[in-house]
């Protein structure tokens, strides 16, 4: 059995600062302008030398794999759903909160995993059912798609190169505070506060830089990708507008004809049991290094069972769907059996928040420091500069680059403004 190799199974080295590299704690806090940086920074990302029409193969998405994946994730809610509904109408509360409990650590991935996955257009072969399904599932769960592929683009261009992917601040603090904890395994108050905030001002068109919001950030962020990207912004501001009036509804509904549990269910849903979605998510980026052009120093995938990778729709294979964006959920195993000799060994869990406390409390003494992700020794040297990069490899050209149906609805049209 490969050993996982975490933070805690060595001494970590101490970082020295990368060949043309600023050391992270002598960067400038400002920002360029985003219009600026995207002209002049171009990352030339180190790829994994997979066989073209192998990876062709891996590529190839299925409606029938598409419905699978998100018919059984819808289904396994709606039925904890209904058993949540059912001991609340008979008040059985115990029943009732355990079972509220189970639908909230399962919905939660409907939330982040399920449209980050429906975003990049890569669960079915129709492009339609992929739209038909994100625009569902965003105004259930409060994501606005919109301006999360404005933002994500930037992240998989740019990954943690901190000029342009301001998705991922760095560096990350993973917090286990006590009331972060409670409120992960219970209901998500200052959550929901944030998203009912976050989603009012978006419908208004309004911006509050010191705000934070999920996955987007500041909406500082937002503001700037709003700028470069107008119209799909509009697009962001009606679908707030949209996904408000919906929840609306449900609520006025619930208090007419006092059915409360449907309120529950549908709206309130959303900010219970998010601590496992939290778990995972928290570990993609934190510790690891910056401003290099190579996934595997920069992103951290994870080894879990089967049903936590169907929920966290095969999302564990995160360094893998970064560097093959364009591979469906569902053939990330394949993926990441294609190209373990030249990628680290996934981490457990547990084994990833030792990493990541590790390195954000060396981090405090030493702000230049970042995690040295080790490689196997069949796999190809770390690449830190373009200089290092080998000759673009058969199939790692555009189809391996692709990150799907992602990009803005004017990227084109804006890319040379």
């Amino acid at each position: 059995m490969t050993t996982v190799p975490t933070a805690i199974d060595a001494p970590p080295p101490t970082m020295r600062p990368l060949p043309q590299q600023v050391p992270p704690g002598d960067r400038p806090r400002h920002y360029e302008p985003m219009r600026e940086v995207r002209k002049a920074l171009r990352v030339k990302w180190y790829r994994t030398p997979i066989e073209k029409q192998r990876l062709w193969h891996i590529m190839e998405r299925s409606d029938r794999k598409g419905f699978t994946q998100t018919l059984g994730h819808i289904g396994l809610a709606t039925g904890l759903g209904a058993a949540v509904s059912y001991f609340f109408i008979v008040e059985q509360w115990a029943l009732f909160g355990l079972f509220l409990w189970l639908f909230g650590t399962v919905r939660t991935f409907l939330s982040g995993p399920a449209n980050h996955e429906l975003g990049h257009g890569a669960v079915f072969r129709t492009p339609a059912l992929n739209r038909f399904f994100l625009r569902i599932l965003s105004v259930l769960t409060f994501w606005n798609y919109n301006e999360y592929r404005m933002s994500h683009t930037y992240h998989h261009r740019y990954t943690l190169h901190p000029d342009a992917d301001r998705e991922e601040f760095l560096p990350r603090n993973p917090s286990l505070h006590p009331l972060v904890i409670a409120e992960m395994l219970t209901i998500n108050v200052r959550g929901m506060i944030r998203t009912l905030r976050f989603t009012v001002r978006t419908a208004l068109g309004r911006f509050d830089s010191t705000m934070v919001a999920g996955a987007m950030g500041s909406s500082s962020w937002i503001e700037t990708l709003a700028d470069i990207h107008p119209q799909t912004y509009r697009a962001a501001i009606r679908l707030a507008r949209i996904t408000l009036l919906f929840h609306a509804a449900v609520i006025a509904l619930a208090i007419a004809f006092e059915l409360w549990w449907l309120a529950i269910v549908i709206t309130g849903a959303n900010f219970v049991g998010n601590w496992y979605r939290y778990a995972l998510a928290q570990t993609q980026h934190a510790g690891l290094r910056d401003n290099v052009p190579d996934f595997r120093l920069c992103v951290r995938s994870l080894l879990v069972d089967p049903i936590t990778a169907f929920l966290y729709w095969h999302m564990d294979a995160h360094l893998e769907h970064h560097m093959f964006a364009g591979v469906p959920c569902y053939h990330m195993a394949a993926l990441r059996r294609e190209i373990d000799w030249d990628t680290p060994a996934p981490r457990s869990v547990v084994g990833a928040w030792r990493e990541m406390y590790l390195a954000r409390r060396l981090q405090k003494t030493d702000p230049n420091y970042q995690f040295d992700t080790p490689l196997p020794s069949t796999a190809n040297p770390g690449v830190v500069t373009d200089a290092q990069l080998p000759d673009v490899p058969q199939g790692a050209g555009a189809l391996a680059a692709s990150i799907g149906a992602l990009d803005p609805d004017d990227d084109n049209e804006q890319a040379g403004a």
